[in-house]
Parts: structure tokens; C-alpha cells; sequence
């Protein structure tokens, strides 16, 4: 019945949330990578240390390349993303890396993508979200077809929107923030940690919604609303939390420790998965009780 209780708090503390994150996707935008908006993608390797990623970026800024993010991978790689780039410049950029070829590298591959394919993939990746959505709404209002007291199924629908909205909008501020400190580019595992954060947070909300549903059933006719629903909250507390904090936590070891390629995919999760989990406890269902008291003032 805390949550319940002081549920304007914790509805006011998302909407802030949501409101810094849009703030920060205004200000900062989304920083695209080649596989959004085209461009090539190069992967060296040298044979003895790897130079500092500063000192890379250094010659590549002497040498006329402004625009190269420089990635390390594995222990003695780094991936080059930039513009697209000619086979001269391509060139170029290896023998400004090797110093003339006076440092042992090997270049392990080049990949160049038009801009037509990374819009083509835009596309796919916003479509792809939204049909998830559309999916996951019709399910919720299919599931939840026969409630219809007090608050009429197409409400749980609606809170279920409302929820993932804030899971989706969370993470994207999130990544605009660090693509501006870090100079992190998106690309198509932010998609994917999207909707793994969209999946995870609607399981965590149905299973809460499913528990009111059966407790308006098992609990007198005369007990209030949000008391079923706090009671409800209490039943799936302890699993909701204990679930979420046994994955968050290999999420964010993966984040710290695991290879440079799943670095942002795990982190983007992580802040995906803890703010899905506290969507489904303390704002999917106060929406409820709030929609309730707003029908019941008309």
C-alpha cells in the first residue's frame, strides 16, 4: 500500500525522468552510426601494444580525418568508424595508423555502407519498435477483454502504453547524454536492447495486472480499488524485484567487464531493464488506481 499511497510522488518522479530524457534527446540528438546513416567501418589490429585510442585520433586529425571514431576491441584492436571513405583514403588511413607501415597491423576488414541501406535501416528499426508495440497493446487488450470493473480493460491497455513509452524514452535520453560525453554512436543493438527492454518490462507489468485481476474476484466486492491493487503489489513485489536484480546484475557485470562490442548494447539494457521494472511496479499500476479516481469524480 506504500506505493499506493503515495503514488503522486512516484508518478511525478517518472514524468521528471521522461522530461530530462526528452530534454536531453532535444539538446544532444541521437548520435547515429554507419549503420543508420552509411559510412565505413574499419577493423586493425596490431601485432605488438596497441598506441593509446588518443594518439589515433591525433594522427587521423593531423592527417585530415576529423570526423573517425576509434574504438578498441578485444586487447590489441580498434574499430575506425567514419564517413564513407575512398579506397585512396582508406589507404591513407592505414599508413597514417602504421606510421608508414613502421608498426606491425593488420587490417582484419573494411565495410562500407551507403546511405541509402542506413536509411533503408532506420526505417526497419523504427518499424520494428512500433509493430512490437502495436503487438504487445493488442495482447494486453485481448488478455484483459473480460475486466471490466471499476477500471474497463482498454484503461490497462492505456497504462501499459503510458509504461512503455517511459521505458523507450528513459534509455534514448540516456544514450543521447552518453553520446555526447563518450562520443557513443548508435547502432542496431541499441535496437535490440529496445526491445529486449520492451519484452522484459510488459512481463513484469502483465504479471502484476494478471494478479489484480484475479484478486477482484477473490477479494470482497466492497474493497476499494487501490487496496486490491496494493495487495496485489505486495503478492509480486518480491518476485518483480528479485528477478530484475539477478539479470540487472549479469547486465551490468557484462557492461563492465564483458568485450567492447556489447558494452553499449549492456548498458543501454541495464538502464532499460531498471527503469522497465520500476514502471511496472510504480507506475504501470498507481495509473490504475488513478484512473480509477478520476472516474469515480465524474
Amino acid at each position: 500500500m506504500f506505493i499506493i499511497k503515495y503514488k503522486k510522488f512516484f508518478l511525478g518522479l517518472s514524468l521528471a525522468f521522461v522530461i530530462i530524457s526528452l530534454g536531453a534527446l532535444l539538446k544532444y540528438k541521437l548520435p547515429l552510426g554507419i549503420d543508420f546513416k552509411g559510412g565505413s567501418q574499419m577493423q586493425i589490429t596490431f601485432v605488438e601494444e596497441r598506441p593509446n585510442a588518443s594518439l589515433i585520433q591525433e594522427k587521423l586529425i593531423n592527417a585530415g580525418f576529423n570526423d573517425v571514431l576509434v574504438k578498441p576491441t578485444g586487447s590489441k584492436g580498434y574499430i575506425l568508424k567514419s564517413r564513407d571513405i575512398s579506397e585512396t583514403e582508406r589507404a591513407k588511413v592505414v599508413s597514417t595508423i602504421t606510421n608508414n607501415g613502421k608498426i606491425l597491423a593488420t587490417e582484419d576488414s573494411f565495410t562500407t555502407i551507403g546511405p541509402s541501406v542506413g536509411a533503408e535501416l532506420r526505417k526497419k528499426a523504427v518499424l520494428s519498435i512500433v509493430l512490437v508495440l502495436i503487438a504487445i497493446i493488442l495482447f494486453v487488450a485481448y488478455a484483459f477483454r473480460h475486466v471490466s470493473k471499476p477500471v474497463s480493460s482498454w484503461k490497462y491497455g492505456f497504462a501499459v502504453i503510458i509504461a512503455l513509452a517511459h521505458d523507450i524514452i528513459i534509455p534514448i535520453g540516456a544514450f543521447a547524454i552518453l553520446g555526447h560525453i563518450y562520443g557513443f554512436q548508435l547502432d542496431t543493438l541499441f535496437v535490440v536492447a529496445l526491445l529486449t527492454t520492451l519484452a522484459l518490462s510488459v512481463t513484469d507489468t502483465i504479471v502484476v495486472f494478471d494478479r489484480i485481476r484475479e484478486n477482484l474476484k477473490l477479494m470482497p466486492s466492497n474493497m476499494p480499488f487501490s487496496q486490491i491493487v496494493g495487495e496485489s503489489l505486495s503478492q509480486t513485489f518480491v518476485r518483480s524485484i528479485g528477478t530484475s536484480f539477478v539479470v540487472l546484475i549479469m547486465v551490468i557485470t557484462l557492461a563492465i567487464v564483458g568485450p567492447s562490442s556489447t558494452k553499449l548494447f549492456a548498458t543501454v539494457l541495464a538502464i532499460g531493464m531498471f527503469f522497465g521494472t520500476y514502471s511496472s511496479i510504480f507506475l504501470a499500476s498507481p495509473l490504475l488506481v488513478l484512473f480509477e479516481e478520476l472516474q469515480n469524480k465524474k
